[in-house]
Order: C-alpha cells, then structure tokens, then sequence
C-alpha cells in the first residue's frame, strides 16, 4: 500500500480509518499487481495506467467506487454518474461484506473500460475487456 494511502486513512475520524484501512488491505491483496496512488485527493487503484477501484469519506460514509462497476451485473453496487461506474458506501467496517468485496475485486480485473483514454476520445468510453 502507497505511504499516501496510509497517510489518507490515519487522517480520518477513526470508524471512518477503519473501514477505509479494511478496503485498502482487501484491495491490495485482491489485486496485488495493481497501483495505488492518490489521485484527486483518493486513493486509486490502477491496472495498466487505468483506474478500477477506489475510495473516499463523504459526509457520512464511506463511498468503495469501481469505474466499471455497472458491468459487473452486482446488486450490491449502485450505479454512480453517467459513465460505466458503481458504489457502494459503508458507515462501519462491519457493513462491509469480504465475499461480495473479493468477488468485485475479481470482476475489477477482468471487466474494464478505458477511462485513460477518455479525455482523447471526448468523453466516449471504450471497454477494455
């Protein structure tokens, strides 16, 4: 896990530190190969310079967001924006459901759509796999 990510999670209102330390480790372990960075103030996990699964504190919880996520035909995620993305949102670490999240995770790798490129192709997303 990226020191900004740890950084990130300490920084938080304990509850909040726990479930955002909990995603990062089952996210880190489901997708080893993975980078993690900060991007746009979150942590971001990236596969091939492409972001799949990331988090954030909103007021109030915690939002677990896959780019690709509506691919995933998952009633456990709620589609989020115009684009290809989905969430789910946490106020507690025991919200979090470890067989749903791994077996996300494991759609994260397989299931992508290409918003690195997004910007080139004005806004019109292509799926990678």
């Amino acid at each position: 896990m990226h020191a900004e990510t740890v950084q990130y999670n300490q920084s938080l209102a304990p509850a909040d530190a726990e479930i955002c330390s909990l995603l990062a480790r089952e996210i880190d372990a489901g997708l080893p190969e993975a980078e993690n960075r900060i991007w746009h103030a979150h942590p971001v996990w990236f596969l091939d310079g492409n972001p799949v699964v990331g988090y954030s504190k909103l007021k109030g919880c915690v939002r677990l967001l896959f780019w690709s996520g509506q691919s995933f035909d998952e009633t456990g995620l709620r589609k989020e924006g115009s684009f290809q993305a989905a969430e789910a949102r946490y106020m507690a670490a025991s919200e979090v459901n470890l067989e749903d999240l791994r077996r996300w995770l494991g759609k994260a790798r397989d299931i992508q759509w290409d918003y690195k490129n997004i910007v080139r192709r004005k806004g019109r997303l292509e799926r990678l796999k």
